[in-house]
């Protein structure tokens, strides 16, 4: 068995040697210097300092070498490597100082000139399409009607039908305030403002109620815990479902043209009695089912032809005895759905954050009105 290599032999390591280092070191240099931007630098920092460097390539084959050829051969690695990392430095100060001073030239800005342009900014859509809900209904006659966000239990809850036991009460749903037996809480609906109208006056009763409203919901996509709702009630002799149907339908055809019309499906809300949930002809394939012309389905209501809209039904007439209406005499009809996903569907929002993140971009798209 031979015993190990003690003789330096240059030939074994042709990277250390001194021309080959010479000239990795002025290749590293010349294309410093010839940079002429921070772009141009960055990259000759990365070709000549980075792991695959012909200099870094060098310096890792220094322990091929017999120990005492290594001080020699890191000694000249080194003083390579440290001449390129000052040309870097000093080249990178003077490319940032002809950035700056260009800066300084090109976005020079005259502030004695005259303005010849304000910016006329824009009313959020929220805002517009609460209103605009509120002139489909103020123009049939009915009245707007407000009430506090932070609201009492009983008229959240008790005056609603919705009794101790009911899931929405908990955590899980309400934002409760402190202390707890204060019983009040971020209103989950804008119901509450209908149960303080039936207290304060006598029917007949048409109002609509537009508002904020709070739920303990993730904030994604389609979920919000703060979001907008639109809720109304008629309380009135001989209310019926009929004329909740004929009020939902104009208010569609409002909100998203001609044809648009809404079909009720069963369901249940303790404060209606039958309660249904409410359906919208698809307003882009009108209730087709499909992408234009062509075979594929509609994307907006995945061929369906129909889009969940909101609730609805007739007043449930514990509610009308509650808030102190005779419910052998008085009926009435309310429903409700999210302004803000009324918006999305209305232009095409594809992400409910963009309604609450105060971007004037997005605000100013829509300009002054719907």
């Amino acid at each position: 068995m031979s015993g190990p290599n003690s003789d330096y032999d240059p030939v074994e390591v042709s990277t250390l040697q001194p021309e080959e280092v010479a000239a990795a070191r002025d290749a590293a240099l010349a294309a410093i210097a010839g940079a002429t931007d921070l772009e141009q630098l960055k990259q000759a920092r990365i070709e000549h300092t980075g792991d695959r460097s012909p200099l870094a390539l060098a310096n890792r084959e220094i322990g091929a070498l017999p120990p005492q050829a290594r001080k020699e051969a890191g000694q000249r690695i080194g003083q390579a490597r440290g001449a390129v990392s000052q040309a870097l430095a000093a080249r990178q100060e003077v490319l940032e100082a002809e950035r700056e001073e260009r800066m300084l030239v090109e976005e020079t800005v005259d502030v004695t000139l005259p303005a010849d342009r304000f910016p006329t900014g824009a009313r959020h859509p929220i805002t517009t399409g609460s209103e605009l809900i509120a002139d489909i209904f103020v123009a049939m006659g009915w009245e707007v009607a407000e009430g506090p966000v932070i609201e009492a239990e009983w008229l959240n809850f008790d005056a609603l039908n919705l009794g101790p036991d009911h899931p929405a009460r908990t955590m899980q749903d309400t934002f409760w305030t402190a202390p707890a037996e204060d019983h009040v809480v971020l209103r989950t609906h804008t119901s509450p403002v209908q149960a303080r109208t039936m207290l304060s006056r006598q029917p007949p009763i048409y109002v609509v109620c537009p508002g904020r409203v709070f739920r303990t919901d993730e904030y994604d996509a389609t979920h919000s815990p703060m979001f907008h709702q639109v809720e109304g009630l008629a309380v009135d002799e001989g209310i019926t479902m009929g004329h909740l149907k004929g009020t939902l339908d104009h208010f569609a055809t409002s909100m998203f043209g001609e044809g648009i019309t809404t079909r009720f499906r069963p369901s249940f809300f303790p404060f209606t009695e039958p309660s249904a949930e409410v359906d919208l002809v698809c307003f882009v394939c009108r209730g087709t089912g499909l992408n234009g012309a062509g075979p594929e389905s509609c994307r907006t209501c995945r061929g369906e032809g129909w889009i969940e809209w909101g609730g609805c039904g007739v007043v449930n007439p514990r509610v009308l005895a509650a808030c102190g209406i005779d419910s052998e005499r008085y009926s009435g009809f309310a429903f409700g759905m999210g302004i803000d996903r009324t918006l999305m569907f209305r232009h095409g929002l594809e992400d409910l954050r963009a309604l609450f993140e105060g971007d004037i971009r997005f605000t100013t798209a829509f300009g002054t009105e719907l």
